[in-house]
């Protein structure tokens, strides 16, 4: 069976739903959507929600209003989700869906921004080193693991158009590159790579420039599959071409 997952920082929910969102999740027919900086509780797009039919639908929500959360459409209902990779001091800002599906786990996140100050970097890397040692455990376990969302860091210099004048900017810092390395290393792979080496490939675009109508972007947005799926993926991508937020949606198809 094929299933086509996709992914997408649709920068607010509820703007989105306003510029076609509902028709667009019809003509797409992803398997399993999964979204992040929703920013809005289920509660607030209760309308909006019943455009979108045939799908199982679980919210992750931060505390603070209007900021961060994830939400996950899926076809076939999971036989659980958390919302939650067992960090307590990271849950209430709604940045983690985790679905079993047997077969395999997928986990949607939104990865903090570690821009705003030297806490949130720190926050930021305080995430991915508990998000790193729920991997090792579930690796250990031999469970079959598929990570997508917003990571918020280019791994390498072809993942952005300007990397020398970002070298000093959270999001490609040399220990969130790192970072990436290691958690690569530990048995993932990323997956548009397996089929697509090419440079401009780029997923967020800065509005206030206007970036995107000169693809000056950055690539932070990936699907990542365990290594034991390699044999099971037929394609990964992104789509550009999809407007709505400053970020796109990218793709992943698997045979599971």
């Amino acid at each position: 069976m094929s299933i086509k997952l996709l992914s997408w920082n649709v920068n607010g929910l509820r703007a989105v739903f306003k510029k076609g969102f509902a028709q667009w999740v019809a003509k797409a027919d992803p398997g399993i959507l999964c979204l992040q900086e929703t920013k809005a509780r289920p509660e607030q797009v209760v309308k909006e929600l019943e455009t979108i039919k045939g799908y199982d639908v679980h919210f992750a929500s931060a505390q603070k209003p209007g900021y961060s959360g994830v939400a996950l459409f899926s076809k076939e209902k999971p036989l659980s989700v958390k919302q939650s990779f067992g960090a307590a001091r990271f849950d209430d800002e709604g940045r983690i869906l985790q679905a079993d599906y047997g077969k395999f786990i997928l986990f949607n996140i939104y990865f903090p921004n570690g821009k705003a100050s030297p806490e949130r970097l720190k926050y930021k890397m305080d995430f991915y080193e508990a998000f790193l040692l729920e991997m090792k455990k579930l690796k250990k376990k031999g469970k079959k693991i598929i990570i997508c969302g917003d990571v918020n860091t280019a791994h390498k210099e072809i993942d952005l158009a300007r990397p020398k004048e970002n070298s000093k900017v959270s999001g490609f810092l040399p220990r969130e590159r790192e970072w990436v390395d290691r958690f690569l290393e530990l048995g993932f792979v990323d997956t548009l790579r397996m089929f697509d080496q090419s440079a401009g490939r780029y997923t967020w675009w800065d509005v206030i420039s206007r970036a995107r109508a000169r693809n000056v972007g950055w690539r932070i947005d990936y699907f990542y599959a365990s290594a034991d799926l390699k044999g099971n993926l037929k394609k990964a991508y992104i789509l550009p071409e999809v407007m709505g937020s400053d970020h796109c949606p990218i793709g992943l198809e698997v045979n599971i």
